[in-house]
């Protein structure tokens, strides 16, 4: 994503409280913790005083949960692309293994000056040289072809005069001039990728260039999605006036596969203690980690927090303090995570990238930062305080600057979060962001809007 090299730093705020929040939580042992729970029965809802801040929340989960791969595998090299290292990858052979030209030229002998040089021969691509070379003799040589026992510099082609057999270089070449050493792009030994990195184009390329043809991946996690909810209908039929499309499941599965995970779509659950007990309980015994949407909230038909307290641990925090999502519930079964999303398509969604994200990379493996994009305010970013928003943005590149302008947050709007390219997090303080100020987006795990250029 463009950013503009001079815009301003942004203060140290949500954004970098978070990045080192995914850190903290790599790193965090679980221990027994009573649940944090912000409902207030009598009042039939939540108390916002006993609401817990986002990062508050997710510490107290990880602090609850051993959270780590479920195992590694062998992918071949060809399937590898996205999967993540289970372990350091360490050269087993110098690269190159040998001394090679970067150009087409002439191996010589660097000690020999400018005196001409009797070419006696010449390399060929993907063979040894079949002789070495003394004083007063050169081999031709192209790019890439292994430098000839004797030969300490190749000198270009073009910048050496050809007098019959004989080439003369226009000036003293230096020692190991146009050579790569051996061992100069990986030692020998050397740990060229860690643990924990997912695997692209380049890392596979890399991969190849070592001969790692087996390479050790983490198991893909396998997350069950359960949509709750009688109004409910799929998204090949035309919704009755009060049914809407179980479109949850699909954006949540598309995030899914893009941070490593294997979703797992399960059948509708109705919204009965005894059909959302089923589906639950079947998720539980199948999955790595359930993500339910709907019935997270204190209402009467809102069973997911009642059920998932059959668990142990079971509810772990319900409630926290953001916009939107302050009914989402973090649960678990033994150390398999029960996520509790809002039913709204961009409460759902929003709080999956805000909290549930760290929860599947952790599963994952992938240890990398989230990169984030920083901009520049166009129109004021507007939260609360003393709370969390998560705010969906448009970015666009305009004179050389990434500016980003928020969007009108409506939590049962299905299409907010396609119409943004990613979102802010607007803290608890500050909570107000104005026009030309620094503000970091952060993306989306795949999809969002594409970037604007005016």
């Amino acid at each position: 994503m463009p950013r503009k090299r001079e815009a301003p730093a942004a203060p140290k705020g949500a954004p970098e409280r978070r990045k080192e929040l995914r850190a903290d939580l790599m790193r965090t042992q679980p221990v027994a913790l009573s649940s944090i729970s912000a409902v207030d029965p009598a009042a039939g809802g939540f108390d916002v005083a006993r609401l817990r801040a986002p990062d508050e929340a997710l510490r107290a989960f990880f602090a609850a949960v051993a959270l780590r791969p479920r195992g590694r595998e062998t992918a071949r090299l060809e399937a590898a692309l996205g999967r993540v290292l289970a372990e350091d990858v360490v050269a087993r052979d110098a690269v190159p293994s040998h001394a090679r030209s970067m150009m087409d030229g002439f191996a010589l002998a660097s000690a020999d000056g400018t005196a001409p040089r009797r070419v006696v021969g010449e390399i060929r691509m993907g063979r040894p040289a079949e002789r070495g070379i003394g004083a007063g003799e050169a081999i031709r040589i192209p790019t890439g072809g292994a430098l000839p026992p004797g030969a300490d510099a190749v000198w270009p082609q073009e910048d050496c005069a050809l007098d019959g057999e004989r080439v003369v270089p226009d000036e003293i070449p230096e020692p190991g001039a146009n050579v790569t050493p051996a061992g100069e792009d990986v030692a020998l030994g050397e740990t060229v990728l860690r643990a924990g990195r997912r695997i692209g184009a380049p890392e596979l390329g890399l991969l190849a260039t070592l001969g790692v043809v087996d390479v050790p991946v983490f198991v893909r996690p396998r997350v069950a999605i359960v949509s709750t909810g009688d109004e409910l209908v799929d998204p090949g039929e035309r919704p009755a006036i009060g049914q809407v499309r179980d479109s949850n499941r699909f954006a949540l599965a598309a995030a899914l596969q893009a941070l490593g995970a294997e979703p797992i779509h399960r059948p509708r659950a109705a919204d009965t203690p005894e059909g959302l007990r089923a589906e639950l309980h079947a998720a539980v015994a199948t999955a790595d980690a359930v993500l339910l949407t709907g019935g997270s909230s204190v209402g009467e038909r809102d069973l997911v927090p009642r059920i998932a307290a059959e668990f142990a641990p079971g509810p772990i925090v319900h409630g926290i303090r953001v916009r939107p999502g302050k009914p989402t519930l973090l649960a678990a079964a033994g150390d398999v995570p029960i996520v509790g999303l809002p039913g709204n398509p961009s409460s759902a969604y929003a709080i999956f990238e805000a909290i549930a994200r760290p929860i599947v990379l952790a599963l994952v493996g992938d240890t990398a930062p989230i990169i984030a994009y920083p901009a520049i305010a166009a129109e004021p970013f507007v939260g609360r305080a003393g709370w969390t928003w998560f705010v969906p943005a448009r970015l666009r590149l305009e004179a050389g600057r990434l500016l980003a302008s928020p969007l009108r947050l409506r939590s049962s709007h299905a299409s907010l979060h396609a119409r943004a390219s990613g979102y802010a997090v607007v803290g608890e303080t500050p909570w107000r962001v104005e026009p030309g100020e620094p503000i970091v987006i952060e993306p989306y795990s795949a999809g969002g809007a594409p970037l604007e250029v005016a």
